[in-house]
């Protein structure tokens, strides 16, 4: 399974084969750095280590700049690592660079993003709830939730409301995974994935690309 680390450029619309405008999103993916590969008798797990983006010099910690220095690479801004089974054969080792070149394959990818945070919503914004009725004898909450603790637990649980009710809070800014992206096209010059439909996030933000899980329906059709 192919994976890198990327930044969202934003969106744009292109003419597929049909001569259909699609809307799609443009990443920049890579290059990427090896910058660890752990082992179980070191680290006591498995686990490939990468990252994308040079950090600024004024904003690199000492404890980044030793790290890299093993991997012959600058402190990165973005960095995950990836599990490996003990049976899994990898061929990178620290200081390898990983481009687009790894989805010449790939016809589908997944791509995990944090969505835009909308700061503090009530229910009808932040799940959709339909509220009051605005006609004639409604007082005036018509955007209210309405009662929260009517029965509001599992017999025998006492009076405390249900966990999972679904209230007012914090909005967006959580890790979501948009799945079965049709791969448009690559540019492996200016390291650019083209994917159909739109990605979690706003643009210039980070984000995770990796080959499909699943071959479902395709994002945006």
């Amino acid at each position: 399974m192919a994976m890198l680390l990327g930044k969202k450029v934003g969106m744009t619309r292109v003419y597929d084969e049909s001569g259909r405008l699609i809307p799609v999103t443009v990443i920049q993916a890579g290059p990427c750095v090896i910058t660890q590969i752990k082992t179980s008798e070191a680290d006591g797990y498995r686990a490939v280590q990468m990252g994308f983006e040079d950090k600024k010099p004024s904003r690199r910690r000492q404890s980044e700049i030793g790290h890299s220095e093993k991997a012959n690479t600058s402190p990165k801004r973005f960095v995950r690592e990836w599990r490996l089974s003990e049976a899994a054969k990898t061929e990178y080792k620290p200081g390898d660079a990983i481009t687009v070149s790894v989805f010449a394959d790939t016809k589908m990818v997944d791509i995990i993003g944090t969505s835009k945070g909308k700061g503090f919503a009530g229910p009808m914004k932040r799940y959709g709830f339909k509220g009051f009725p605005a006609s004639h004898g409604t007082e005036r909450k018509h955007r209210a939730p309405g009662s929260i603790c009517a029965c509001a637990t599992n017999s025998g649980m006492g009076g405390a409301l249900k966990k999972g009710k679904r209230m007012a809070g914090h909005m967006g800014d959580d890790r979501v995974t948009a799945k079965n992206h049709v791969l448009v096209s690559i540019d492996a010059e200016r390291n650019l994935l083209v994917v159909k439909g739109t990605v979690p996030g706003p643009s210039g933000g980070y984000c995770v690309v990796k080959t499909a899980k699943s071959l479902g329906t395709s994002s945006g059709t």
